[in-house]
């Protein structure tokens, strides 16, 4: 089994932006890989002048935000990084038990790499000398946010059309629906940053490393 990997555009965001850009994007790339029994939600986001399509499964709803509040958290500890969430759809395939255990083995179909550049900007000043005109000093400051939403909001219109244009293109992968129940129909896991960034890392590189079919014994 090939293991397809999608690196999606890197986003510059700021703290209080990161909830809803990755509410957008993670929902997104679930609601094209589900295909079991959905009931499409339309969500408009606050932000952003962008709609986007939920399942309407309120236990998924609840895993990505659970999620998404640990990469906050991490994020408040470790400002001014670039980090990136992976969000993995996988196989599970029971090997043949050991005098030790019984080993279950993930077999990794698809990974997707969400990258974000949480960004600390300066509020309410002006960079202009003393002997400049006079302005107002949070008129320029607004003038920079207004512009660097609407940056964000174009990049992150490229990331849904990327992830619709994978999505299309990148079908014979996909193995057989399991008899699962709800609306996703595929195992799935969602990967942050650790409190130790090697881990993540390590982590991370030993997935790329693998040839074939990736897989995680656990």
């Amino acid at each position: 089994m090939n293991c397809e990997a999608c690196h999606l555009k890197e986003l510059e965001v700021e703290l209080f932006e990161i909830r809803e850009v990755l509410r957008c994007i993670l929902h997104s790339i679930v609601f094209h890989r589900a295909l079991g029994l959905v009931r499409p939600k339309d969500v408009d986001l606050e932000l952003f002048d962008i709609t986007y399509v939920q399942c309407g499964e309120v236990e998924l709803g609840k895993k990505i935000d659970e999620k998404i509040e640990q990469f906050v958290c991490w994020v408040e500890k470790h400002p001014n990084k670039k980090s990136q969430i992976c969000l993995s759809f996988y196989e599970v395939k029971n090997k043949q038990a050991s005098w030790f255990s019984n080993k279950i083995e993930r077999l990794y179909w698809e990974q997707w790499y969400i990258y974000l550049n949480v960004a600390q900007h300066p509020k309410g000043h002006s960079s202009k000398s003393h002997h400049a005109k006079a302005v107002d000093p949070g008129e320029g400051a607004l003038e920079d946010r207004n512009a660097r939403s609407a940056a964000l909001e174009a990049s992150l219109r490229e990331v849904l059309f990327q992830i619709i244009k994978f999505v299309n293109e990148k079908k014979d992968h996909v193995p057989p629906i399991p008899n699962l129940e709800g609306a996703v129909s595929f195992p799935y896991e969602i990967t942050i940053p650790s409190s130790s960034d090697s881990a993540f890392g390590m982590d991370m590189i030993k997935r790329m490393l693998q040839t074939g079919h990736p897989t995680m014994l656990s």
